[in-house]
């Protein structure tokens, strides 16, 4: 079975130029965890999930980095936790999007599919064809698809 037989087709999306406020009105009208983010022509340019507003929003402590020559200090975030979560709405998304997305063809195999969603451990892959977004699998579609004629 390929990508585009059991693909969604209707793909929930932001714009590279909209706020993360935006992506999140959708994650919760759709009750969605992430989404493709796209340029003007609905080209895959990043990704952002609910992993990413995590670890924005999640308390980042000091990091002391030892080398042999000297001791850098990263100083966390005194914020509260209120002040980073209302500072992140305003964030353009592709200030805390993933650039490398990983993406599977119109044409790609089921069985290849299952592979990437396991070894790269993410939940959704988009499809693309001809560089441009046409669905998203996520690993539910999958599943449902592969053991449908078992059960």
């Amino acid at each position: 079975m390929k990508a585009h037989e059991f693909m969604i087709r209707q793909v929930y999306k932001v714009k590279q130029d909209d706020t993360v406020r935006t992506f999140i009105e959708k994650c919760i009208a759709h009750r969605i965890s992430g989404m493709p983010v796209v340029n003007d022509r609905n080209e895959i340019v990043a990704y952002l999930s609910d992993g990413d507003i995590m670890r924005y929003i999640g308390r980042h402590e000091d990091l002391i980095v030892d080398s042999f020559f000297q001791i850098n200090v990263f100083v966390g975030d005194n914020d509260e936790f209120e002040e980073r979560t209302r500072r992140l709405l305003g964030l353009n998304v592709m200030a805390i999007a993933k650039k490398k997305v990983v993406t599977v063809h119109y044409e790609e195999e089921i069985e290849v599919i299952a592979t990437i969603l396991g070894k790269k451990q993410i939940k959704k892959v988009p499809v693309e064809r001809n560089r441009v977004l046409v669905g998203i699998i996520s690993r539910g579609d999958v599943i449902r698809h592969s053991f449908k004629a078992l059960l």
